[in-house]
């Protein structure tokens, strides 16, 4: 019974993903006729063509992509890790303070116009990576689930004995803590991956130079007015000739695959870690 139920979530999840790879090879004049079919009535492949012809503005953003997850995955573990272990500890004076400041923003916001005016007017990032990066690099449930695991996971006793032995908070983290946290540490680097990859809304608030523009923001424009692209002509064709030979509806869903392989390539390589971390930390004592 239970491999029947999760054979049916599994086919409930792959049948978008195969509709929007559909659409994706459909020619637009069989999607204006037929609307979106399951087996398209008229394959074409107009759509990555024409991602091929916009190569340049494509690369540049998938590559703008590829670089604010990376560095911001990677910070995102060292703050997230590095917090959660901190108070996690009973021993630590402030555990209780931090831990209400964790605590505090997963039940309310200062929304996003407090949020902008710190990243805007007082940290100065717009129109640079870095307003990619570092609102979204610390997150109080991913802090949260770093403490659970740390507090189930690293006994006091160890740090204490490493303590006598005279090792520093430093040395007790990299020798001690780092080897038994992959766990943790690859679960909170999939929600840091997947929530970078997806974002969209933070390029949409603070990026106006089209070279930091990322791919999921360009999709988003591409959607919500597809001339964007159209007004930036390659090979010397009139605007009037290259709005008329540009798809719309499979030139969506190209950019959408464009973007869901990648970090669905990803993810396989990191299941184990990603599920036992899930597991251990949600162990309570």
């Amino acid at each position: 019974m239970f491999n029947i139920i999760f054979l049916l979530l599994a086919i409930m999840c792959v049948c978008p993903l195969a509709f929007v790879f559909s659409i994706s090879i459909s020619s637009e004049e069989a999607l204006r006729t037929f609307g979106y079919r399951l087996i398209p009535e008229e394959f074409s492949n107009a759509a990555y063509m024409f991602l091929w012809n916009e190569r340049g503005t494509i690369l540049r953003a998938t590559f703008m992509s590829i670089a604010v997850t990376v560095i911001g995955t990677v910070i995102a573990v060292i703050l997230n890790t590095t917090m959660g272990y901190v108070i996690s500890r009973r021993s630590y004076k402030l555990k209780q303070l931090y831990t209400w400041l964790v605590f505090i923003p997963m039940v309310f916001n200062g929304g996003m116009l407090a949020n902008y005016v710190v990243v805007n007017n007082i940290l100065k990032l717009s129109n640079t990576i870095w307003a990619l990066i570092l609102p979204l690099a610390c997150s109080a449930f991913s802090v949260t689930i770093c403490r659970t695991f740390f507090r189930t996971t690293v006994p006091d006793s160890i740090v204490e004995s490493a303590k006598i032995d005279g090792a520093g908070q430093l040395r007790i983290w990299a020798q001690i803590v780092l080897p038994i946290s992959k766990p943790v540490m690859a679960t909170i680097g999939m929600f840091a991956a997947f929530g970078y990859w997806n974002d969209w809304f933070q390029a949409s608030l603070y990026i106006q130079d089209a070279k930091l523009q990322t791919l999921q923001s360009l999709l988003n424009t591409i959607q919500r007015k597809i001339e964007y692209i159209a007004n930036n002509p390659y090979g010397g064709l009139s605007l009037q000739q290259y709005k008329a030979s540009m798809p719309t509806e499979s030139v969506r869903m190209a950019i959408a695959m464009v973007i869901i392989v990648p970090i669905a390539c990803v993810y396989p390589f990191f299941q184990k870690y990603f599920i036992s971390g899930l597991t251990i930390g949600s162990v309570k004592e």
